[in-house]
């Protein structure tokens, strides 16, 4: 597995991380046994950066994978997490204090004295724009609670706020082949200032894995069925926002564009990872794995070599015929 500097943490990343939202709640049930062998298998794969948050099954994720460590004390892993989320998001939350107690929990369910790397969770763009929010996060730094912050955003406009802050070592953002407006002033943004870009939602919550079609059903308790239309959270972190019925038939033309011009016995799946992985300024790609052989899949993404110009270009035109004028302007 390729590895990546992170260069404010001053440590690497596989190009192919783990996220584990779905080890902790919104994907369906997940036993801790199964989310175990995932991490198990991640690691094994070469996979050497997990991220998760404080939010997923409320702390279930982070203490999965604090147990993880426990029993792995060589596997040389960064988690990174993220907080911000358990509360309203509203300005006068994002302050110190809360701060303070939330990357203290946090420490308790992973079992660690400093956390690697924590991200603020997709907050308002008002905390983002805050001198304050910075002054509080270098405290924590200088306090050894954690070694380095970044921002989680649903917006480039955050994006770009948040690069352009000395202390940011990390922008979490939405990039896939159905998204791909980061492209054009984040990554070459965060590249110039040496911040890390995490790629989240590379499968575009699976529809870039070509498995479904308009009667796939999702599980009550799966994001993919309670926030298609935003009524819990942010709609772009469902589907990338994409209506669900072009995203299926975007998809079959992805699966196509695949099998002309994609990697041998690669699925369209790792070739989306592959995409991402694979645009300037990505330092590694999070997908999410419910089970020991979708962890492997997805790490074998990291291996392809590079995607023939066709299938780039045909990437790009099924972006435009399908999702720009809907998503474009929007994130």
């Amino acid at each position: 597995m390729q590895q990546r500097p992170l260069p404010r943490l001053s440590r690497d990343a596989s190009v192919i991380g783990l996220g584990t939202w779905q080890l902790g709640a919104d994907w369906g049930e997940v036993t801790e046994d199964d989310a175990l062998a995932v991490l198990e298998a991640a690691a094994d794969a070469g996979v050497t950066f997990f991220d998760t948050a404080d939010v997923y099954g409320d702390g279930r994720s982070e203490q999965v994978i604090g147990r993880f460590l426990r029993e792995h004390p060589d596997a040389a892993i960064t988690v990174a997490t993220k907080m911000g989320r358990r509360v309203e998001q509203l300005p006068e939350h994002y302050v110190l204090d809360s701060f303070r107690a939330w990357t203290d929990r946090s420490r308790r369910n992973l079992g660690v004295d400093t956390l690697d790397l924590v991200q603020l969770h997709c907050p308002p763009s008002a905390v983002i724009d805050d001198d304050a929010t910075y002054d509080a996060l270098d405290t924590l730094v200088a306090d050894g609670a954690i070694a380095a912050y970044g921002v989680s955003v649903e917006t480039c406009d955050q994006a770009l706020s948040a690069i352009a802050r000395p202390g940011v070592a990390s922008i979490q953002i939405i990039l896939n082949a159905f998204r791909l407006k980061p492209l054009d002033a984040v990554l070459p943004a965060a590249a110039d200032a040496g911040v890390a870009i995490i790629a989240r939602v590379p499968l575009a919550s699976g529809l870039l894995s070509g498995r479904y079609d308009a009667t796939t059903r999702f599980a009550p308790d799966d994001h993919r069925s309670y926030n298609r239309h935003g009524e819990a959270f942010d709609v772009g972190e469902t589907f990338s926002g994409v209506d669900y019925e072009a995203g299926v038939a975007a998809a079959q033309e992805f699966s196509a564009l695949v099998r002309e011009h994609g990697p041998a016995g690669a699925s369209p799946a790792q070739v989306a990872l592959a995409w991402v992985a694979q645009q300037p300024g990505v330092s590694t790609v999070i997908p999410g794995a419910r089970n020991v052989e979708q962890a492997r899949s997805n790490a074998a993404a990291g291996a392809l070599p590079a995607l023939a110009p066709e299938l780039l270009d045909g990437v790009r035109g099924i972006y435009d015929r399908y999702f720009r004028a809907a998503v474009h302007d929007r994130w």
